[in-house]
């Protein structure tokens, strides 16, 4: 094969994240670590030109505790060293928000980096190189005139050999947009060592001699090999050896930028990508389908606003908050498995949805409405201070906000309850209901090692369990006005305690939601057993300084990831020190039972710790009905400051 005479061409990128709404110290790593010794020895070797992209939640918090770092972009901006690219100012997974906020956070990101840079970029990130086809319009609509996918993604629209190395151009509805082929796999090269450019040259190396024409050839790369490092300094040796391996280079290879190699080029061969696979996360991550859920009606919230174009953008701005990539979908730092992404997720839909509610006097009300995207109707009690969505499945309540401080309290990722493996999973709710026939007196005595022991012991005790959370409650009555709804679950069911039927009323009053529950048995048929109606609470963590524990009254010390037992229960008073509130869980029988913190693995990465999840309260009623008798139980939990 002839060789060609020009050099090939090198597209050197640079990408880093870091979700909104994570710790400051994640940002500061990132920044410590990949960002700024990147930056710092590229600007020592103008030679090497490049493409940068740093999101705009991380580039503006640069901005403003790094200022000389972002002076150091904007200079390499300036002598055309590098260009930016643009994309959704919070790195959005593209392909499930909705246009008006796909085109919305491109062209925030677009102005930031104009008003900062003075510089207006003309290609754009995609997150994870997720893709849909209908992606080039919004993203062509915006000015975007390139963007990148990973390699597979072209062999999947049947790119082959050298066409792997060469943009093409895609369309849709009439629009175009070029796109940047990524070598993923030269990506892998980077690691650290003394001759740190040495294996991507190499490979570099061997692509120029094995391509046909190599001059009209690029290699788009963005390695991140300083992800593991464990100190600037080593981040930063390896950065000034790798660019001066480089540097030594450029007799056989040239470094250029998107936007220079696209520039006046004629000929692209046109290519239709298949869409990733982002959208599968809904179905495999209940948690994840919530939280689209959650978008989508708070993006019609905010639609109906008529009159207040400020206080309209300032509602779609948090809401853009919310759409992070990484809260979607499981990452190597956790993704959707992490708590507090999910937390600050749906405290930016809260305080949207309150912005759509500071027009007008709110009313609470009851709506039943198909909220989760299922085909079938949720029911929402929507006060002034609390949000109580329901699903039939169960009865259980799959969403409690308090609106005061924009918080979530049934925020939970777990399995569905008791660990059984159903699929597609199913998300957790509180007020799970389930009727026991025996539980084994060790775990009486508090002696479970874990909630994994503590649930499997429970769904095993004796053999008779109805998990009620499973069944399809009926509606039975419904008040607009008082927001109340009632459930039914019948009797005669097959199974064990078949002959057990229950109604389960809910009611939001101001502060308070109050279940009611009345179990009953038919004719000729008596029952023992134990009932637990399992309430979980999503806090923003389990230590002492993030919330307290009382019992009666009297205050217990913290035991994280510990499992609690108690007797004679009749009031859990729990201090949320990080909302500055108060959740008092009332019932008008006493109970003994658990309070179990559960933590969540991430599985991909045995070196993330398990992340907080909720604080999981499992009481256990004993109740004794004869034939046709009843039994009644109230449980409210209550918010104050």
């Amino acid at each position: 094969m002839k060789k060609s005479t020009r050099k090939l061409q090198v597209i050197l990128g640079s990408h880093i994240h870091v979700p909104y709404g994570v710790p400051e110290a994640e940002f500061e790593r990132a920044y410590r670590l990949r960002l700024k010794p990147f930056v710092s020895a590229l600007y020592k070797f103008p030679q090497i030109q490049g493409t940068l992209h740093y999101s705009g939640a991380l580039l503006s918090w640069v901005d403003r505790l790094y200022p000389e770092c972002t002076m150091s972009i904007d200079d390499l901006v300036s002598r055309k060293q590098v260009e930016l690219l643009g994309g959704g100012f919070y790195e959005p997974q593209f392909s499930l928000i909705p246009l008006q906020d796909k085109i919305g956070q491109v062209e925030m990101f677009t102005t930031y980096l104009r008003k900062r840079f003075g510089k207006k970029p003309q290609g754009c990130w995609l997150p994870g190189f997720g893709w849909e086809q209908n992606f080039v319009g919004p993203l062509s609509s915006c000015g975007m005139a390139y963007t990148f996918l990973g390699e597979e993604s072209f062999r999947l629209a049947g790119f082959t050999g050298a066409d792997l190395y060469t943009p093409c151009l895609s369309e849709d509805q009439g629009k175009t947009i070029a796109v940047f082929p990524a070598a993923l796999g030269l990506a892998e090269l980077f690691a650290p060592g003394e001759e740190a450019a040495a294996p991507f040259l190499n490979a570099l190396e061997s692509l120029a001699g094995e391509l046909p024409d190599a001059g009209s050839r690029v290699v788009s790369v963005f390695p991140d090999p300083c992800r593991a490092m464990c100190s600037a300094g080593e981040a930063e040796l390896y950065w000034h050896c790798f660019f001066q391996g480089l540097a030594d280079s450029l007799s056989r290879f040239e470094f250029t930028t998107p936007g220079r190699f696209i520039r006046g080029r004629l000929g692209l061969r046109r290519a239709y990508f298949p869409s990733s696979t982002e959208r599968r996360y809904l179905v495999d991550f209940p948690e994840a389908n919530g939280l689209y859920a959650k978008m989508m009606f708070s993006h019609m919230l905010i639609n109906q606003l008529r009159g207040d174009k400020p206080r309209k953008q300032t509602a779609r701005e948090e809401l853009w908050k919310a759409q992070g990539y990484d809260t979607f979908c499981p990452t190597e730092s956790g993704g959707i498995y992490r708590g507090d992404l999910r937390r600050f997720a749906y405290r930016s839909m809260l305080e949207a949805e309150k912005i759509t509610r500071e027009t007008r006097a709110f009313v609470p009300r009851l709506m039943n409405f198909d909220f989760d995207l299922n085909n079938e109707d949720e029911y929402l009690l929507q006060g002034e201070r609390i949000n109580c969505y329901i699903r039939q499945e169960g009865a259980g309540v799959f969403e409690l906000d308090y609106l005061p401080r924009s918080w979530n309290y049934m925020d939970i990722f777990a399995r569905c309850p008791w660990g059984q493996d159903r699929n597609p999973p199913v998300r957790r709710a509180s007020f799970s209901d389930m009727i026991v026939g025996e539980v084994h007196p060790p775990l009486l005595s508090g002696e479970a090692g874990d909630i994994a022991a503590l649930e499997k012991a429970l769904t095993t005790g004796g053999g008779k369990i109805r998990r009620c959370y499973e069944e399809r409650f009926q509606l039975e009555d419904m008040d607009k006005t008082r927001c109340r709804v009632d459930f039914v679950l019948p009797e005669g069911e097959p199974g064990p305690f078949g002959s057990i039927g229950m109604e389960k009323r809910y009611h939001l009053r101001k502060d308070t939601l109050t279940v009611t529950y009345t179990l009953s048995s038919r004719e000729g048929f008596g029952e023992n057993f134990h009932f637990i109606p399992v309430v979980d609470l999503s806090f923003a963590g389990d230590s002492e300084d993030q919330r307290r524990l009382f019992v009666n009254g009297a205050a217990v010390p913290a035991a994280t990831k510990v499992p609690l037992n108690f007797t004679g229960v009749e009031i859990l008073k729990f201090q949320d020190l990080e909302n500055e509130t108060v959740i008092n869980l009332n019932s008008d029988k006493p109970f003994e039972g658990w309070i179990i913190p559960a933590y969540y693995p991430v599985p991909a990465n045995p070196d993330v710790s398990p992340s907080y999840q909720s604080t999981c309260v499992i009481p256990l009623y004993r109740v004794s009905l004869g034939p046709g008798g009843s039994w009644t139980l109230n449980l409210s939990v209550k918010f104050t400051h």
